[in-house]
């Protein structure tokens, strides 16, 4: 497993943090792609991921489980109708694991 060496910071890295809550989707500055590089690099077992069960209607949340062939654990019942909400329920949930600390702006 590979680990970064970059840590995500809550002060430094939050105005990366707004710009990836303003346009989940799209093309990001080069500090918001190395915060998402770095959440999206992480080890699979436990990461939060989408899964798209109708598709471009609804997506549930889920965790991997890191094990190759063994279908990934869904979370509650939690359903999304909007991907980029979706995304922004994930980029959350990452943030805490690396932070500690909930992402306090909408």
């Amino acid at each position: 497993m590979t680990r970064s060496i970059y840590k995500v910071d809550p002060e430094q890295d939050f105005a990366f943090a707004v710009e990836f809550m303003e346009k989940p989707v799209g093309h990001h500055s080069a500090g918001l792609q190395r915060l998402l590089n770095l959440f999206r690099g992480e080890p699979l077992e436990g990461k939060y991921v989408l899964v798209c069960v109708k598709p471009h209607r609804e997506w549930r949340l889920a965790r991997l489980t890191g094990v190759r062939g063994k279908p990934v654990e869904l979370v509650g019942d939690i359903r999304f109708t909007d991907l980029e909400t979706a995304e922004r329920a994930v980029f959350r949930l990452r943030w805490k694991e690396h932070t500690g600390q909930d992402l306090a702006i909408q």
